[in-house]
């Protein structure tokens, strides 16, 4: 094959390799690294930590697990255990996920845009009438790099390959190299107007980041009620379940001294209605309790009819000991808020955005004036690595753009201080709901802990009743229904210290998320010693 030829097949299968260089899987890939690397770094710089972030759930999800069969339904799960469930499993954690992944995507491309960029094409084509007319293979290199300064720089590297096949000639080869230049020097010019899309796009993926993590920490506390709102059914089920053994041995003992001459009917009717109408109330906690079984599934993203035991340990670990929360004063657990947390540091970033938003529209009402500048050579017919020092064509020029005609750059302009006083209000807005957020959230957790030692108190005094009456009624100087409204009431004293515990621990955690307190680990729910401190010397 005579080289011309070679080198139009060899340009031919080059072009045709760029065009298939990667499959779809491995542009996904790709991509997936380039964001997944963004995402740790900005997690690792704003927390200290990274966590391997994955936008798709583990194989090993349980989930997926069940699906397959491959896990033991006989074993109860950790409070630990279900926050990596539901991060695994969650529907709105994938959506959370998706959407800083996206934002990461975003300021891939806004990179790219700064980076050298690299383009080729080739074609070939045949023309001619009654017979075949000249034969033309072309192909070229594109680079392309935009500077911080708005300026474009274009260099293309080219190759024509053409033959007239009518005459027989043979194939003639000829390169070109070409070089522009174009700077904005008013309008559009400048690092800070130039690279304001990469600007945004880095502090768009910050805030998606500090998003995320406020999401986190938010949704284990709403895991952790919904943990502690199944413990809490479980218990008052248990708690009635014994109240219907009592109210069966008391019905027993009525029927047999009725039957011993020693009782009225009555009161054997009184034992017998107390027991029936806790045998109703059984059926009606246990079908509440499948309901929320159902619904928990559904909120930790398990199949609707997964049998999920939850550790009966969990409960025991609940406490009402937290010295933490006798020291928080009410002034300086706003000022932390305020200052810590991650969603009002966005809301204020946020003002800082339209104010550059401002001067970007400023400068887009200012009078447009570029200076471009080209060079080009053509290699000699036949010799494509033979460039004549005298054969480099040039130009050089300026252009302007009056600004006379600025009505939609006006209205730009004028959208954006808009939105800028509407940013500053909505930062002034914030502030004042985080202060009433952390005012409110100290009083129900001084509510809850007051009601839990009411609860508490009432628990051991009802007990103190049951015990007496069922004394008085072996003594005779009580009667039945002395006995079953003392159970009753012991009962409903059991349970609303249940509700008055896990409402306590439940304030003290959204108290604690509200200061921007909480962190979530491998180890569950914790608060961070180092900046409670910070807080109380805060108030100092």
């Amino acid at each position: 094959m005579p080289q011309p030829a070679r080198f139009a097949a060899t340009l031919t299968l080059c072009a045709s390799a760029l065009v298939a260089c990667r499959t779809p899987d491995e542009h996904r890939q790709s991509a997936d690294e380039e964001v997944y690397a963004l995402v740790d770094a900005r997690r690792n710089e704003l927390f200290g930590h990274a966590n391997g972030f994955l936008i798709e759930p583990p194989a090993t999800s349980l989930r997926q697990r069940i699906l397959r069969g491959e896990w033991d339904p006989k074993h109860p799960h950790s409070l630990v255990e279900m926050l990596e469930i539901a991060a695994e499993n969650n529907r709105s954690v994938q959506d959370r996920k998706e959407s800083l992944y996206r934002a990461a995507l975003d300021l891939t491309l806004e990179r790219w845009q700064f980076g050298l960029r690299p383009s080729a094409n080739a074609n070939a084509s045949l023309s001619g009438g009654e017979e075949a007319g000249p034969v033309s293979v072309n192909g070229g290199l594109t680079f392309t790099q935009l500077l911080g300064s708005g300026a474009q720089i274009v260099t293309d590297l080219g190759a024509d390959l053409f033959r007239v096949v009518s005459t027989g000639d043979g194939w003639d080869l000829v390169s070109d190299v070409g070089v522009s230049i174009t700077q904005p020097l008013l309008r559009g010019a400048g690092r800070r107007i130039v690279r304001e899309g990469l600007t945004q796009s880095e502090r768009d993926l910050v805030y998606e980041v500090r998003a995320y993590e406020r999401f986190r920490r938010s949704f284990a506390v709403d895991v952790a009620n919904s943990v502690y709102d199944l413990l809490q059914a479980e218990d008052e089920l248990a708690n009635e379940e014994r109240n219907y053994d009592n109210l069966v041995d008391l019905r027993k003992r009525n029927e047999a001294m009725v039957d011993a001459g020693r009782l009225s009917d009555i009161q054997a009717d009184q034992a017998k209605q107390d027991e029936l109408r806790s045998e109703a109330t059984l059926i009606r906690l246990r079908a509440n309790l499948e309901r929320q079984r159902d619904q928990f599934n559904l909120f930790l993203g398990l199949p609707v009819d997964t049998v999920l035991m939850v550790d009966p340990d969990e409960f025991n670990k609940l406490t009402d000991h937290d010295p933490l929360l006798e020291l928080l004063e009410m002034r300086a657990s706003i000022a932390y808020a305020l200052e810590a947390r991650l969603d009002h540091q966005t809301t204020l970033d946020g003002v800082e955005d339209r104010r550059r938003a401002v001067a970007i529209a400023e400068d887009a009402l200012r009078a447009g004036l570029s200076l471009s500048a080209s060079a080009d050579s053509v290699s000699a017919e036949g010799r494509p690595g033979d460039f004549p020092g005298s054969g480099v064509a040039w130009s050089a020029g300026l252009s302007f753009d009056a600004p006379w005609d600025r009505k939609a750059e006006r209205n730009a302009y004028r959208s954006t201080l808009i939105s800028l006083a509407a940013a500053e209000r909505d930062a002034d807005e914030a502030a004042d709901q985080i202060t009433s957020q952390v005012r409110d959230a100290l009083r129900q957790t001084e509510n809850a802990r007051k009601d839990y030692v009411i609860q508490r108190g009432a628990v051991l005094l009802s007990q103190r009743r049951v015990e007496s009456a069922k004394l008085n009624l072996d003594a005779g100087r009580a009667d039945t229904r002395d006995v079953l409204d003392s159970q009753e009431d012991l009962v409903n004293a059991e349970n609303a210290v249940t509700s008055a515990l896990i409402n306590f621990t439940l304030a003290r955690l959204q108290l604690y998320l509200e200061l921007e307190l909480l962190r979530v680990d491998e180890g569950g729910i914790r608060i961070e010693e180092g900046l409670a401190q910070g807080l109380l010397k805060g108030g100092q």
